[in-house]
């Protein structure tokens, strides 16, 4: 049986158009990997990663800081109400294998600061410049990364 990959991506809410087209490219090679998309299920880097992997026919795991499945973007899969709001985070982290992060801000730095305290990997792209976070130049890029990630894992 093959081991699923969960993909967290996390980001700003808010976005600029070139972050959203660069978190596009991240959710359509997400979904062309196979792999299953995790994140926050709103807006920004959220909703373009979320576009980019179901335009791609991806699974996309919407994890809501609401007690709404209503508040997930229209790409969202499968909504996840939690009723936590920023805490979320946490959950995002630890449903994701490897996350990718893009852009942001605090949040991003919350989610960033999850993933280290569990031993996970984290890929930058145009993110937060602190040690630990592996930055690539380009979706492709960061795929590539986790997937030498993935084959040294399993080795």
């Amino acid at each position: 049986m093959k081991r699923t990959i969960n993909i967290g991506v996390v980001g700003g809410s808010v976005c600029t158009a070139s972050c959203a087209k660069t978190a596009y490219t991240v959710g359509a090679l997400v979904a062309r990997e196979g792999w299953i998309l995790v994140c926050g299920g709103k807006g920004g880097v959220m909703r373009a990663v979320s576009r980019g992997a179901s335009e791609h026919k991806g699974i996309v795991v919407g994890i809501l800081p609401g007690t709404t499945k209503a508040e997930a973007n229209p790409y969202v899969t499968v909504a996840i109400p939690t009723g936590i709001g920023y805490v979320r985070n946490f959950l995002i982290v630890r449903a994701s294998d490897y996350l990718i992060a893009i852009d942001g801000r605090y949040g991003t730095l919350s989610e960033i600061s999850f993933a280290f305290n569990d031993n996970k990997r984290v890929i930058g792209i145009d993110t937060w410049k602190i040690p630990g976070v592996v930055r690539v130049a380009s979706p492709k890029a960061a795929v590539a990364k986790i997937k030498s990630f993935i084959k040294e894992d399993e080795a």
